[in-house]
């Protein structure tokens, strides 16, 4: 992977003229700590509630993420993560409550909408296209930047043809950017578990997302895999994306999360640091078990 990211820019911000990248380069160049005069949370979630029949899936959950954050969401099997993730990006509509996304609320939005807005997400579950090229899912990634029309594909006019290229350009980019540049060509099927994981990475950020939330991504990754992903995950922060993050890593979690949520039975019962959340009881009671001792210095 290359250390300064997909374009080989000064800063390392992703190339390709996105919000996130412009912001990435205005950073760079007037200092971190001016890009306050933006509004400092991107996410907000107030009141978040979803039902299925009579199990509370979500119970009126609240939390913010603030811009440059990887925000971490952890609780045991069955706590509302996923569900949380689904209300978010659109595949279910909450029963009450409302997320706001830079300044603009998210309700009634489909998943599409949701991606066009600037959140992308992956799956706890991978979702590849099995027959298609490692190359070829990024550049589907791609399809909610496009602006090629029906008749521009059947006329294959300039424009159309120059768009083509830039989405080819851009998806060899990213699979630089996440380390799966060697295998461009093969089917995602033949990839390595943990390639695969990376090339959904990858098809994320081909949205050019400004909010990644990133489902269970160590899942399945052996120790030296997960070591990658944590470089891979510093990388994106520092080129301008936000990360929201769930992970039963918890080595992982704390490590690289700046503040983390706990839920249990779909409710919020703890949020802070990593060194604040792993010492409260109730989140040792319901997901830590009392039984996990993370070396916080160690781990960062």
């Amino acid at each position: 992977m290359s250390a300064a990211g997909p374009s080989q820019g000064a800063n390392g911000a992703p190339p390709g003229g996105s919000a996130a990248a412009e912001l990435a380069n205005e950073a760079a160049s007037v200092g971190v700590h001016q890009r306050v005069s933006q509004p400092l949370a991107l996410l907000a979630a107030r009141g978040i509630t979803k039902r299925f029949g009579g199990v509370h899936a979500l119970s009126d959950v609240s939390f913010t993420i603030n811009h440059g954050e990887i925000y971490g969401l952890i609780g045991p099997n069955g706590a509302g993560k996923t569900s949380l993730f689904n209300v978010l990006t659109g595949i279910y509509s909450a029963d009450d409550g409302e997320f706001t996304f830079d300044g603009l609320p998210l309700a009634g939005l489909k998943p599409n909408d949701v991606a066009k807005r600037g959140i992308a997400r992956t799956f706890q579950n991978i979702r590849l296209f099995a027959n298609l090229s490692a190359l070829e899912n990024v550049m589907i990634g791609r399809h909610v930047r496009t602006h090629a029309n029906v008749i521009g594909a059947i006329l294959r006019d300039a424009r159309t043809l120059a768009e083509e290229r830039a989405i080819e350009k851009r998806a060899h980019e990213l699979i630089e950017y996440v380390g799966v540049a060697k295998r461009a060509n093969t089917l995602a099927k033949h990839l390595a578990y943990g390639d695969q994981r990376r090339l959904e990475i990858a098809r994320a950020l081909a949205t050019e997302p400004k909010l990644l939330a990133l489902d269970e991504p160590a899942a399945g990754m052996n120790a030296t895999e997960t070591a990658s992903l944590r470089s891979l995950l510093g990388n994106i922060r520092r080129d301008g994306t936000t990360i929201l993050l769930i992970e039963h890593d918890m080595k992982l979690v704390m490590s690289v999360c700046d503040r983390v949520l706990v839920l249990d039975y779909g409710k919020h019962i703890a949020e802070g640091t990593a060194a604040e959340v792993q010492k409260d009881p109730k989140v040792i009671a319901a997901y830590l078990g009392g039984e996990v001792t993370l070396d916080l210095k160690g781990a960062a």
